[in-house]
C-alpha cells in the first residue's frame, strides 16, 4: 500500500492564515496531516491519502451534509460521524469557499462563548 504524502507547507500556512484567526483554535498534529481545535473539538483536519491527494474534513449543519453528498468531488462524507463532510484540495480549489466552509465548521463546534464572536460568511 503506498505510503501518505506528507501536507505540502503552503497549504498548511494557507489554512492556518483561516484557522488560526478563530478565537482558541490551535494546530496540532494528527495521526495523519495535521488538525485544528478548540478544546477537544477537532474544526479541520487536512491530510495526504494513499491515492496522493489532499483532503480536507470539517464539520457542517445536519441539513447542509446531504447537499454536500450529493454534489459529489470534489465534495465527499466521511464516514465516522453524522455531520463530517470534505473536499479534495487540488488546483481547482475555491479558497474563499473553502474558508466559508471552515468558519461554519467553527461555529458547529465551537463553544458558543467563542463562536458569537466570529461574524458567519
Amino acid at each position: 500500500m503506498p505510503e501518505r504524502p506528507p501536507v505540502p507547507e503552503w497549504m498548511i500556512d494557507r489554512l492556518a492564515a483561516v484557522l488560526e484567526t478563530f478565537p482558541e483554535c490551535v494546530p496540532e498534529d494528527a495521526w495523519v496531516g495535521t488538525r485544528w481545535r478548540v478544546g477537544q473539538a477537532t474544526i479541520a483536519h487536512v491530510f495526504g491519502g494513499e491515492d496522493q491527494l489532499f483532503r480536507i474534513v470539517f464539520r457542517a449543519e445536519a441539513d447542509e451534509v446531504m447537499a454536500f453528498e450529493l454534489m459529489g468531488p470534489p465534495y465527499f462524507r466521511a464516514g465516522w460521524s453524522d455531520n463530517v463532510v470534505g473536499l479534495v484540495i487540488d488546483d481547482d480549489t475555491d479558497w474563499d469557499e473553502l474558508t466559508e466552509l471552515l468558519t461554519d465548521s467553527f461555529h458547529v463546534q465551537a463553544p458558543a462563548r467563542l463562536s458569537a464572536d466570529v461574524p458567519r460568511p
